[in-house]
């Protein structure tokens, strides 16, 4: 079981990686990754739903009718994202007001009904759950790098609005007062070239892997003989 939690737990963060690999729910991750601070407070917003759904879906699934599981499985999903909105609201309200309409936007992004169909009505609780933490930990990772690649060079700093979730925090600056700032970074185009960027480099790491592991192979068959 240990293995294939690793397994799973390597597909969702890596491998099949929902940002640059699937490419699924590219409207928020495009459109919230402004800064780190909002891309990484969407998708740990999207990690907590999409375990628990696939976790609940996991448990009910010998339950749920086959012809009406999809209207079943986007009812689960929208009750637990109204959990996530209200609880946004009431304790971290100014942050609420930036994430705006892509909190209740989880209900319908695509990689959260994707795993609930395709991995949780098939699967166990556990795995399920493991499941869903991990493709939503992938798409956190994601949302991280892009969201402070594009601040760092819009802006010049990093962990802007950080004073939302921390009271007295404040952004750490690292280039000078006088860097001329960037903005086609934190502009929509600049969302599409950096997370170009992020794919290329993921596809050339995945490529270099696979030719190491290649080449030492016949070594170790020869090894072996």
């Amino acid at each position: 079981m240990s293995t294939s939690l690793r397994d799973i737990t390597y597909s969702g963060v890596w491998k099949n990686n929902t940002g640059l690999v699937q490419l699924l729910g590219m409207c928020p991750l495009l459109a919230v990754s402004t800064s780190a601070v909002n891309g990484v407070s969407l998708g740990l917003a999207t990690i907590a739903v999409m375990a628990l759904s696939n976790a609940v879906v996991a448990a009910l699934r010998n339950l749920i009718p086959y012809e009406i599981r999809i209207p079943v499985f986007i009812l689960i999903i929208a009750a637990l994202v109204t959990v996530i909105d209200l609880a946004l609201n009431a304790w971290l309200h100014s942050l609420y007001l930036v994430l705006g309409i892509f909190v209740p936007l989880i209900v319908t992004n695509c990689i959260v009904l994707a795993r609930v169909e395709a991995f949780a009505a098939k699967n166990g609780v556990l795995a399920s759950a493991v499941d869903g933490a991990a493709m939503g930990a992938g798409l956190v990772l994601v949302l991280a790098v892009l969201g402070s690649v594009r601040e760092l060079i819009g802006t010049g700093a990093l962990l802007n609005g950080i004073e939302l979730i921390v009271p007295g925090a404040h952004a750490i600056r690292l280039f000078p007062e006088n860097y001329p700032n960037l903005l086609l970074a934190v502009l929509p185009p600049g969302a599409f070239i950096v997370l170009g960027c992020l794919i290329a480099a993921k596809n050339w790491f995945d490529a270099r892997t696979a030719a190491r592991t290649q080449a030492s192979a016949p070594t170790t068959a020869g090894a072996s003989a």
